[in-house]
């Protein structure tokens, strides 16, 4: 006789919400475009419940808006939301990484590396749109292993806002920076990970900012954010960050 087993299979709104989030990444919807129910449910052939609630996981993944009594559309966020959200994250993410490298368990440990494992393999532009889910779920945990609820919560919403999905989208349609963006990325994360594993405080949180600030070269390069604009942000946040933390070369400018 067999064994009784279960087969587990994702939610009908989660696989809806994984098409249009590879739909938003490889650029076929605009921001500021509107999400017509009735389109998505003709075009996948499923009824209307599971595509109203993947467009509320879309609003709840910062990818979207709900804009009352007119319906979904992609969001637009304004250079000045963009880079706001930054600045948060640089600010609540070191302080989630310098907790994490405190108070992180083995078992923690051990997720966040299968994370990493999984994310190696991702190289292709066709795997963009689970390579962004894995990399939010690896900055969520870390922040989550702080101990801090509160913080974890503010952390989510904030990196909800950033628009990270308009970085992922700009590689989709240069596909000749995917290679060296994924392996960076991996590099960078792996780094920190290490870190915080090793219970280095000082290290985690310097190699989280290093991360971050790579981020803030690619809205210059990939959104076309004034650079001025960006280093204001930089420079409001950073000297919050005490030499205590990190080192002091990590708030000298770039030469120009």
């Amino acid at each position: 006789m067999f064994e009784t087993t279960t087969v587990h299979r994702k939610p009908l709104k989660e696989e809806v919400f994984e098409v249009l989030h590879g739909r938003i990444i490889a650029g076929q919807y605009s921001a500021g475009e509107w999400l017509r129910q009735e389109e998505i449910s003709s075009q996948l052939g499923v009824s209307m419940t599971p595509v109203r609630e993947a467009l509320d996981l879309l609003v709840s993944a910062g990818l979207a808006e709900r804009v009352p009594y007119r319906g979904v559309r992609i969001l637009e966020p304004s250079n000045k939301e963009i880079l706001n959200s930054y600045g948060l994250r640089l600010l609540l993410e070191t302080a989630g990484v310098f907790g994490a490298a405190r108070n992180i368990s083995g078992t923690q440990v051990a997720e966040l590396r299968a994370l990493l494992r999984e994310s190696r393999s991702l190289v292709k532009l066709d795997d963009m749109s689970r390579q962004r889910v894995l990399s939010r779920q690896l900055h969520g945990d870390i922040v989550a292993a702080s101990g801090n609820a509160q913080l974890h919560r503010i952390y989510t919403t904030v990196l909800n806002i950033f628009p990270d999905w308009m970085l992922y989208e700009y590689i989709f349609r240069h596909p000749e920076l995917l290679s060296e963006s994924m392996k960076s990325e991996h590099r960078e994360h792996s780094a920190i990970v290490d870190a915080v594993a090793s219970h280095d405080s000082a290290l985690a949180a310097e190699r989280t900012i290093e991360h971050i600030l790579n981020r803030g070269k690619e809205l210059q390069t990939y959104l076309g954010i004034p650079r001025d604009l960006v280093q204001a942000t930089e420079n409001q946040i950073l000297p919050l960050l005490t030499s205590r933390t990190m080192p002091r070369n990590l708030f000298q400018e770039e030469s120009v």
